[in-house]
């Protein structure tokens, strides 16, 4: 992609995020985007060990070739919290509770300030993320803050790193 943009002389600078669909004939791209994908990013950032504001800014310059850019060898899991119903019909207005050691590691998504509290006003709410030394120990830190969380309606997939775990050691 990168190379294809160069020799048509649009040269691309930035994030470019792939959707891929997994087929019986390989992976398949089914679309490009100009940012950092959601919850993709949110599992990965957490693992990076270097300044994202210098990296961004390199890439801006053009400098990111030189640029060390390091990432944690531990594991990270991303759990989404839904409103029941998502993505179809659901019901919003709902406040959300999250304990104060785990708002670092909770990003906010459907949700806004009304009158000082947390409350749900979309679909996907929140993405909960954790990392540990093993992939297992990260699934289950993911989980584990998911369970602290509430707000009425919740949903969340039961089986996120499942298939990973069991191919891992």
């Amino acid at each position: 992609t990168i190379q294809a943009m160069n020799a048509e002389g649009c040269p691309f600078r930035g994030c470019l995020y792939f959707g891929l669909m997994l087929t019986p004939d390989g992976p398949k791209v089914i679309e490009y985007n100009c940012r950092f994908g959601d919850p993709e990013t949110q599992v990965v950032l957490p693992l990076m060990k270097s300044d994202l504001l210098a990296a961004m800014q390199a890439t801006t310059n053009g400098t990111l070739a030189q640029e060390k850019i390091q990432f944690s060898s531990d594991s990270a899991c991303c759990v989404i919290m839904a409103s029941d119903g998502y993505p179809q019909h659901y019901d919003t207005g709902f406040e959300i509770e999250i304990p104060e050691s785990d708002r670092p590691f909770v990003y906010v998504a459907g949700a806004k300030l009304s009158d000082g509290k947390l409350l749900t006003a979309g679909g996907r709410v929140l993405g909960v993320v954790a990392t540990g030394r093993t992939l297992s120990d990260a699934i289950d830190g993911a989980y584990a803050r998911v369970a602290r969380i509430h707000f009425a309606n919740a949903y969340y997939r039961h089986d996120i790193g499942a298939r990973a775990r069991q191919a891992t050691p």
